[in-house]
């Protein structure tokens, strides 16, 4: 455990290096080109930011919407390429890509690489990744995480000056051409709820609103919140009859009245919660992150809030709003909710007892029980995924993003990238499958002795009959497609490279403005450097006995406007998560750099 050691003051940036940009290749080719295979050259004279992302990271999605602003401003001198890097198994398939293009409204290019080829040729490390190559084709920043946008519109305007000024600019319309759109009643439904009158009220997350269905599931009754919500996922109904909407990219809460109509904004500031924002207070005036499931449980409104990797939960009575379990690092760590660790939740089931998530970058169940402590039943961390019936301890599933309390105790799995529905018996311990080829089913609900399920990819809601055998499937088992860095034993120098944008510094006057996290797995990879500090470089002990496992880094770093004659200076929060598979070796390297912002000169 390191204790906290003194902010170090970064150097000023160095001359930006000469690095010619690789090209860019992909066996999935390009989507969004109208047909068209692009190349390096085809982006001379403009400024080319490569987006590194995955459609199931969370901070990914966040990336996209960050850079919309930016896209929209500099269109005719900017152009972003998407290059989806894939984490899951599932990801790696062509069709899903393009779903997930039109399910996230990309309105630019996407080179679909399924075997990392570009990700290599870069070096990246984490999902998000941004590159910013200038229109001479040289690569000139490199950006992990949330938070940059402001620092790459700065850079942008400077490369745009320059090259202007050079005669190496040219404006133009970008290479984006808009797929065909497909009339189907619902656009990648996220969740469903059974209202009262028997009619299904349905998130219908791409087309930004939500939709009443008859009880057939299939006939619109009507359309609810035409400009109101952006990418609502879960539903939840309230004991006041209103239904509780996790209105995802709005980082809102509302509630709908069936009855009248009426929309009501119950939580959340409409801004993205970021570190060292609030954690508890009065609803309305406490930033949220991408809520993406709700469920009543006790006296008040538990939300999935899968931006920060944490339960928060609402408590109409008081008002108020709180930080109910998690830390904020990315992870499996049972306990009491305070210390535990999750990834991504994006699912709730409540019953009398239990509280179930489920966890979905882990591809985990959890639940939470009444003393507030928190439980893995299957899943094993960040990293172990597939699809395995048997017992819980070593079932395998595929970012699941939904979970259904079922009536005998059992709780239904929507095991989304396995297509599967699933079912976790906690009186056996036993992992079954339900259901197959249900085409990335997010969410279900329990109507009698049927099951209702959101197939997501397939734009409907299908009603199956809860079966009385389970079916048999061919057990799978996958690990991150990430190669592995080779680290040599003893000490390993890590190095998190942060250059503050220009016109910005570190902003010290309050304490430090940048923190570091490392832990590993398993535990006794690291023999000293674990724990919490300030500096961004730390010395590690890497334990020679252990072959492999994953180091987990957490790093942030604010950067505020250096203007000694501006009283409040505008600030802004760099951060971003590293889980580095790693293996030991005599030959492996001693210093492991990871880019939050700049470049690694060293």
């Amino acid at each position: 455990m390191n204790d906290a050691a003194p902010a170090t003051t970064p150097a000023p940036a160095p001359r930006r290096a000469r690095v010619r940009a690789p090209e860019l290749i992909g066996k999935g080719g390009w989507i969004n080109t109208g047909g068209k295979d692009l190349k390096l050259a085809d982006f001379r004279g403009r400024t080319l930011i490569l987006d590194f992302w995955t459609f199931c990271c969370i901070n990914c999605l966040h990336v996209l919407d960050e850079l919309r602003e930016l896209e929209e401003k500099h269109r005719d001198t900017v152009v972003i390429i998407g290059v989806h890097s894939p984490k899951f198994v599932h990801e790696a398939e062509h069709q899903a890509v393009v779903d997930a293009v039109e399910r996230y409204q990309v309105h630019h290019p996407v080179l679909d690489d399924p075997e990392l080829a570009t990700w290599k040729q870069y070096a990246v490390r984490a999902w998000p990744t941004l590159v910013v190559i200038d229109p001479e084709g040289y690569v000139v920043a490199q950006h992990a995480g949330e938070g940059h946008a402001h620092a790459i519109e700065k850079l942008v305007e400077e490369l745009e000056a320059a090259h202007a000024a050079k005669g190496t600019l040219r404006r133009g319309d970008g290479p984006y051409v808009a797929p065909e759109p497909v009339a189907t009643d619902l656009r990648f439904p996220g969740k469903a709820v059974l209202l009262p009158s028997g009619n299904f009220l349905v998130s219908d997350s791409t087309r930004n609103q939500l939709v009443e269905l008859e009880p057939d599931g299939e006939s619109v009754v009507r359309r609810i919140g035409d400009g109101r919500f952006n990418e609502p996922q879960g539903l939840a109904l309230l004991p006041d009859g209103r239904v509780a909407v996790a209105d995802t990219v709005n980082h809102a809460i509302r509630a709908y009245d069936p009855e009248s109509g009426g929309i009501e904004t119950i939580a959340g500031t409409g801004r993205q919660w970021w570190q060292g924002s609030p954690t508890s207070g009065p609803a309305l005036e406490v930033a949220l992150s991408s809520p993406w499931d709700l469920a009543w449980w006790g006296d008040r409104l538990w939300i999935a809030m899968a931006g920060v990797h944490q339960l928060w939960s609402y408590d109409p009575a008081a008002g108020t709003v709180e930080v109910a379990a998690g830390t904020t690092n990315e992870g499996l760590v049972d306990g009491p909710a305070a210390e535990a660790w999750f990834a991504q939740p994006s699912g709730l089931a409540a019953t009398e007892e239990r509280l179930w998530i489920a966890d979905s970058e882990t591809s985990a169940v959890r639940w939470i029980d009444r003393d507030l402590v928190v439980h893995t039943a299957v899943g094993t961390g960040l990293f172990d995924f597939g699809h395995r019936d048997g017992a819980a301890d070593q079932a395998l599933l595929q970012h699941p993003l939904g979970v259904t309390a079922l009536p005998d105790g059992s709780v239904a799995i929507s095991d989304t990238y396995n297509h599967a529905l699933r079912r976790f018996d906690p009186a056996t311990g036993e992992v079954t499958t339900l259901a197959t080829d249900v085409r990335e089913p997010s969410g279900a609900v329990l109507v009698g002795d049927d099951i209702v399920v959101v197939e997501s990819a397939r734009h409907r809601l299908t009603r199956l009959r809860l079966p009385e055998e389970a079916v048999r499937v061919e057990a799978v088992a996958h690990r991150t497609r990430r190669a592995a860095t080779e680290v040599a034993p003893g000490t390993l120098r890590l190095d998190v490279v942060f250059q503050a944008p220009a016109g910005q510094k570190l902003d010290t006057r309050y304490g430090p403005s940048t923190r570091l996290l490392v832990s590993s797995t398993p535990p006794e990879l690291l023999r000293d450097g674990d724990g919490a500090g300030s500096d961004l470089s730390r010395e590690l002990e890497i334990d020679p006995a252990v072959t492999e496992g994953v180091l987990h880094v957490s790093a942030m770093a604010a950067s505020c406007d250096d203007d000694p004659a501006n009283e409040y200076p505008a600030c802004h929060v760099h951060q971003q998560d590293w889980g580095v598979p790693v293996r030991v070796s005599s030959d492996g390297v001693s210093r492991l750099p990871l880019v939050l912002a700049g470049m690694d000169e060293a």
